[in-house]
């Protein structure tokens, strides 16, 4: 897949018909905030602190995004999606004289930092031919002023009529984009100063602005215009998604929340949640969980903040992209199946929780859907807890283990793109035993690994074989019984994939694992 997804055409890849699904995908985080540079409104796939700043530029005092960043590849996550999000940022101009008017080019990417330039010559082009030109473009570090990237075009025309129209043609660019006016005549070729003679590039005329700070509805966005967090509509599938706090000492507004978190129903993921900065003590936050009214099995978040080892006098910091890097790390090595506390995950030593919780204290937070962040051995830092915020109320009380929520998860989302193939087949008995065969050797998989507290389970498919009325809505239809190594009871789910995507509920009246042999 590539890095940086278009906003046009979303290509899906769809596993083959019978393929063996992945029973261990690599866990995937999403987050979203605000970047010195890189593209606006588009996620990009990266897997190490390098590669954010080489797309997004350097760690920024003005945002969170690059330490959540930074924490998530220090405790072990290995997979991110990045969407970087501004409010009225604008690129850098330039502007290339063209007997008398001029061709103006605006950066791709917004921001202070981004420099581009550009260069225009006639080379290949015929004597008689007064409308071609060549443009060459180029994206410097704004550190080293070393050339990052670089596309060039030839033959480009100025007229806005011809099928070879600059402004046509930098339509495809990622560095920058034509501005009326457009020129009237061809842009002049571009000169060293002083020089009659020797090619060279003109720099911006206007720099680039980073905007204004963003609010939470920069980071919601909009789901018809596919920006916000709901540019990753048009990312592949990612399990934990993360919204950095705005500013230092800032938290995300209710409406950033749950915004968030319903699009992480949508999506099959769970949505990381930092403590507010005013909770000091255990009590204010049990108390604030519930005057927020944040009762969800998507959401998974923590209590206290954390400070760092070298400022223990500064205000504290939010562990949200940590969290996220952990479970990244937990899943590769232990299994998502099973808890993350065990024994006590260990922080980065860099990490100390900001203030010291109780036994008793943990197991108030506990019920208020908290997991601790404590003092472990030499005063790390290290996770304890292994709950969602869905706090053992109401039914299905089995979805308040963040281990049973979350392997669940990961059964329908495998399950829902290993098998998607056959919404595209004919429906009848051969298509409903093929999906059943599938699904069946994947869980006898997942058994093997000891994902399942009973090695019996249930698979039962109906891709049309009962010939209901409604078939096209529910499609192809999976049910599954299974009991995850970590819940007190066992889980009935069924899955309707269509070419739509796939809908889930969980089912009251379901066979039961005694009915197996």
């Amino acid at each position: 897949m590539s890095e940086a997804v278009d906003h046009g055409i979303t290509v899906t890849e769809i596993a083959a018909m019978g393929q063996p699904i992945d029973m261990s995908p690599e866990t995937t985080a999403a987050f979203v905030g605000r970047a010195l540079r890189g593209p606006v409104n588009s996620p990009v796939l990266i897997t190490s602190l390098a590669e954010y700043r080489r797309h997004f530029g350097e760690l920024w005092s003005r945002s969170s995004l690059g330490p959540a960043v930074y924490q998530f590849f220090a405790h072990g996550g290995e997979r991110l999606y990045v969407v970087r999000v501004a409010n009225n940022a604008r690129g850098a101009m330039i502007c290339l004289p063209a007997s008398g008017s001029a061709l103006v080019l605006r950066a791709a990417e917004p921001g202070s930092t981004a420099l581009i330039r550009a260069a225009v010559d006639y080379d290949g082009i015929d004597d008689r031919d007064d409308e071609s030109f060549n443009l060459a473009l180029q994206r410097l570090n704004s550190v080293t002023r070393l050339i990052e990237d670089q596309e060039l075009f030839w033959g480009l025309s100025y007229r806005e009529a011809a099928e070879n129209f600059v402004g046509d043609a930098l339509a495809a660019s990622a560095l920058a984009h034509i501005e009326h006016p457009y020129p009237a005549h061809r842009p002049d070729v571009t000169l060293k100063e002083g020089r009659h003679f020797e090619s060279g590039y003109i720099d911006h005329a206007q720099a680039g602005t980073d905007g204004a700070e963003l609010c939470d509805y920069d980071l919601i966005g909009s789901r018809s215009e596919g920006n916000g967090l709901f540019a990753l509509q048009h990312a592949e599938q990612f399990d934990l998604l993360y919204l950095p706090p705005l500013g230092k000492g800032s938290d995300l507004g209710p409406a950033a929340v749950l915004a968030a978190e319903r699009f992480c129903r949508e999506r099959g993921a769970m949505l990381v949640i930092d403590p507010r900065a005013e909770w000091s003590t255990p009590a204010q936050a049990a108390q604030g969980v519930r005057e927020l009214g944040y009762v969800s099995s998507h959401m998974v978040s923590y209590f206290p903040r954390v400070d760092l080892r070298d400022e223990l006098h500064a205000k504290s910091h939010p562990a949200g992209g940590a969290i996220a890097g952990l479970l990244c790390k937990h899943d590769r090595e232990q299994g998502v199946w099973r808890d993350i506390d065990t024994q006590g995950t260990p922080l980065h030593q860099a990490l100390l929780p900001a203030i010291d919780v109780s036994d008793g204290d943990r197991r108030i937070l506990k019920r208020a859907g908290l997991n601790v962040i404590a003092k472990g051995v030499a005063s790390r830092a290290k996770l304890l807890g292994s709950v969602t915020m869905r706090r053992s109320r109401g039914t299905q009380r089995e979805f308040s283990s963040l281990s049973v929520q979350r392997f669940c998860l990961q059964v329908i989302n495998s399950v829902a793109a290993g098998a998607r193939w056959s919404v595209f087949e004919q429906k009848n008995d051969t298509l409903a035993k093929r999906v059943r065969a599938q699904v069946s050797a994947y869980f006898v998989g997942l058994a093997d690994m000891g994902a399942f507290a009973d090695a019996r389970f249930v698979v039962k498919c109906d891709a049309g074989v009962s010939d209901r009325e409604d078939d096209g809505v529910h499609g192809v239809t999976i049910l599954l019984v299974f009991h995850p190594a970590k819940s007190a009871a066992p889980v009935s789910l069924t899955l309707h994939l269509t070419p739509a995507g796939c809908r889930v509920r969980s089912t009251a009246f379901a066979p039961t694992l005694e009915d197996c042999a």
